[in-house]
């Protein structure tokens, strides 16, 4: 039946994560005893105090329609946010609140991509940004990396990837999947280049931004002449355990911003009002009531990386933030293990399915074919016998 449905909707790869976490609840409903490590989602619970607000929203009767960009003291509350943690002055006008990070990502391609506008992309990237350009006309540019330089692009390699056909450039820091934070030195560097061409735009996404290690966060909308080229993406969903939820934003330039209001005003008008409600408390927090998740989420790193290093033939940097690991499993291609024959790294995480009962996302998803990606948003009892299992499986 493909032949009648869009072009459009043929040429859409499905979201290998979702698929994975979908194959795992299958095998898990048939009996089996499956670890999933494949989705990005905290487990901890939204904070009580977010909760209150969600709850005095339904209370004070906020079931009606709201604007389509957000509630205006909600964008109010997103530009103290965005003044305080990251030295970006935005106005209410310059912010548009989405249903999810995620929706603020395909406006920003929808409004700025026309047809075989090239959109680089430094790999590993998270796995939407690729399809969501693709469907929106651009043109993918993949930049590798690789473990060594623990999965960071160099000015040298941007200046490299830029054509007269660049339109933007998309990252994100704290990275999904690496687990990489530029520093505020090497966004400098990217900048000066940036400089240069004045007619590329950056998406920024900053997601995972207090889910961080490194001990400084820095905006690339922060430095010097890059605010107005810079189209910062923000949510929720991670620090504040809010997946559900579905709150994600941005601040942009003006005429930007407007552009996503429209097409937002044609496709969902404006995001849930009760979630709405409960963002304005969550980002009006001080960062430090995250203190607790991201102490447990540094441990968790260090126990992860700590026993993927045991496991001979694994190539593991250490992660400055997010909950990921994405260790290069390419010493393994060729090899057959257990009678499965090893090609790539779909091959090992689909085998880690199999023999390990583990599920993980292959980097091919992400644009690193030598590298599997796997959460760490578990407990640790739970990551001790999924890395048990793991290198059982791969020692084989």
């Amino acid at each position: 039946m493909n032949h009648i449905l869009s072009d459009r909707i043929n040429n859409l790869a499905t979201s290998q994560t979702l698929a994975m976490a979908a194959l795992a609840r299958e095998l898990k409903a048939q009996g089996k005893d499956i670890i999933s490590l494949s989705l990005g989602e905290p487990d901890f619970n939204t904070p009580d105090f977010i909760k209150e607000a969600a709850k005095k929203a339904i209370d004070d009767n906020y079931s009606t329609y709201s604007p389509v960009d957000g509630y205006q003291d909600l964008k109010e509350a997103i530009c103290r946010k965005f003044k305080r943690d990251n030295d970006l002055e935005y106005k209410p006008s310059q912010i548009v609140v989405s249903t999810g990070a995620k929706q603020s990502l395909y406006n920003i391609a929808q409004v700025m991509l026309n047809d075989g506008d090239e959109v680089i992309l430094p790999a590993p990237y998270w796995v939407s940004y690729f399809e969501i350009v693709k469907l929106s006309g651009g043109v993918p540019v993949e930049v590798p990396t690789s473990v060594e330089t623990d999965f960071k692009i160099t000015p040298e390699q941007l200046e490299a990837a830029i054509t007269p056909k660049t339109k933007m450039m998309w990252f994100s820091s704290p990275c999904n999947p690496s687990g990489s934070v530029y520093s505020r030195e090497e966004l400098t560097a990217l900048a000066k280049v940036l400089e240069k061409h004045p007619n590329i735009y950056v998406v920024a996404d900053e997601i995972y931004e207090h889910i961080n290690f490194s001990g400084t966060f820095c905006s690339i909308g922060s430095i010097p002449g890059m605010l107005e080229k810079t189209i910062t993406v923000n949510g929720v969903a991670k620090a504040f355990a809010m997946t559900g939820y579905r709150i994600g934003y941005i601040g942009a330039p003006e005429f930007i911003a407007k552009a996503c209001t429209k097409i937002q005003g044609q496709v969902t008008s404006g995001a849930n009002s009760v979630a709405q409600r409960a963002t304005i408390t969550a980002v009006d927090a001080d960062p430090s009531v995250l203190n607790e998740m991201v102490q447990a989420f540094h441990g968790r790193r260090d126990l992860v990386v700590g026993l993927l290093k045991e496991i001979p033939g694994v190539k593991i940097n250490v992660p400055e933030g997010a909950f990921y690991v994405f260790p290069d499993v390419s010493s393994f291609f060729g090899k057959t293990l257990k009678g499965h024959e090893i090609k790539d790294a779909n091959d090992v995480s689909m085998y880690l399915l199999a023999e390990a009962n583990v599920a993980t996302v292959t980097g091919d998803a992400f644009g690193n074919p030598n590298c599997i990606r796997f959460s760490y948003a578990t407990s640790n009892d739970i990551l001790k016998e999924a890395l048990r299992r793991i290198k059982e499986a791969l020692t084989a």
